[in-house]
Order: C-alpha cells, then structure tokens, then sequence
C-alpha cells in the first residue's frame, strides 16, 4: 500500500510539473516537481521491491525522521506564505510598492497583471496616491518590468504622473531595496503590492529594510497554479531566513 501511495504521489508531481512548464512562465521553478517525482516514485518502487524493508531499522527511523522534519517545514513555511492573503492595506497611504514579475512580449504576465489591477482599483479609490512600480530586466524579458507595469497601468486610467519608475532590481530584496530610495521609509505609509502568496515575505523584508509603516494588498492569484506558487514562496522564505533578510 505505502509503496503505491507514494508511486501515486510521484506520477502526480510529475504531471502537475509538466502543466506548470506548459505555459512558459520565465522561470525553471517547475523542475523541483519534477525532482519531487523523481524521489517519489524512486522511493515507490524501492519499496516495492523491498530494498526498503531490508535496511537495519535505525536507518529507516532516520530517514523517516529526516522526510517528516522536512515534511513539517515546508508545511509550516507554505502555511507562512498563505497567511499574507489576509492583509489589509492601509487605506491612507502615501504610496504604493508594486513588485515586479515576469514580462513577456504581449505584456504583463497573469501573475503581474493581477497586481497591477490591484493597484489601479487602490488608485481609483484613492486618487493622488503615488506608485512606485519596481522590477528590472531579466534576461528573457523584452523591456524592463517597471516600464511594462507603467504602461499597462497608464492604459488603465492612472496618470503617468502618479507612476514612478525603478528598473534596476532582479529580486524581492532588491524591489522593496531599491524603492526604499524613492520614498521617505521612516515616515512614509506605504503599501507593498503583490500576490497573497508572496505578501508574507514581502512585508517581512520591507520591515527588515526599515520600512516602519508598512501594510500589503494582497492581489488575487490563479487557482491551479497556487501549490506552485506556495511551495516556491515557502523556499524562499527559507531562504531570506537563512540569508538574515527577514
């Protein structure tokens, strides 16, 4: 039974990371799904052929131990990630952070467009707020993302004077880093904009950057690419907790 639940398991990652690298998002995240499938069904069929059973029993208590540690941590940390959906910005604000995400050449991502849309509802309601949209480069990008996420709010009614640009960072750390020198983060209400998912780790590192009245608006995200989405999330807030960013 154990030995075909976890075949299961492997068969499911591996189709669940085909569908995610199916639409091309920009990034090579998919293949953790892929490596998930690989241990699985890897410890399937060991199972199943009894390799398993014949280790000496400390050894299967560790590595059992080791896989429900692990198990627990990223169920913790995706646990983290998905608490940021509840925020609440702050509905007097002096600006709006709106990170960055993948570009392609017909324009914003989903993933992006969502933020984006958030912002412009926050804007519609708040009039005269100002948005600092933040995202370089990257390599498979046609144009800067806060170029794009500039023009893609401007064709959605908020004046270009309301928009400022910062196009020089690549990562989370570096957008709310970065942006911090736009704004007067000690005295400044700011509301960082991103996707549920992200939010957690994004207020957790613009406190860390001294950003002392901040609060988040959580855009929506897509249903089916949410395990994704939270699995990547919950590695990276292990990994700014190991790097003393958060």
């Amino acid at each position: 039974m154990a030995a075909a639940i976890l075949i299961a398991i492997g068969v499911a990652c591996a189709l669940y990371g085909a569908a995610v690298m199916a639409p091309n998002s920009g990034t090579l995240f998919f293949a953790v799904w892929f490596a998930l499938a690989a241990g699985f069904l890897g410890l399937g069929l060991a199972c199943k052929a009894g390799v398993i059973a014949a280790l000496p029993a400390p050894v299967r208590v560790a590595g059992l131990a080791v896989l429900v540690a692990g198990a627990l941590a990223v169920a913790g940390l995706s646990c983290a990630s998905l608490s940021g959906m509840g925020q609440q910005p702050d509905e007097d604000a002096d600006a709006l952070v709106v990170l960055g995400a993948q570009v392609r050449a017909d324009g914003p991502s989903n993933v992006l467009r969502y933020r984006l849309d958030a912002a412009a509802d926050y804007y519609r309601n708040h009039p005269g707020v100002r948005i600092i949209c933040s995202g370089g480069q990257g390599y498979n990008e046609p144009t800067t993302e806060a170029r794009a996420m500039a023009d893609y709010l401007a064709d959605h009614g908020v004046p270009r004077s309301a928009l400022e640009l910062e196009d020089q960072s690549t990562n989370t750390v570096q957008n709310l880093q970065y942006s911090a020198k736009l704004l007067d983060p000690k005295n400044d209400r700011v509301v960082v904009v991103t996707n549920g998912f992200h939010l957690f780790r994004a207020m957790g590192l613009a406190r860390k950057l001294g950003y002392a009245h901040v609060s988040g608006l959580p855009a929506t995200s897509d249903a089916f690419y949410l395990p994704n989405n939270v699995l990547r999330e919950a590695l990276g807030i292990a990994k700014d907790l190991a790097a003393g960013n958060l």
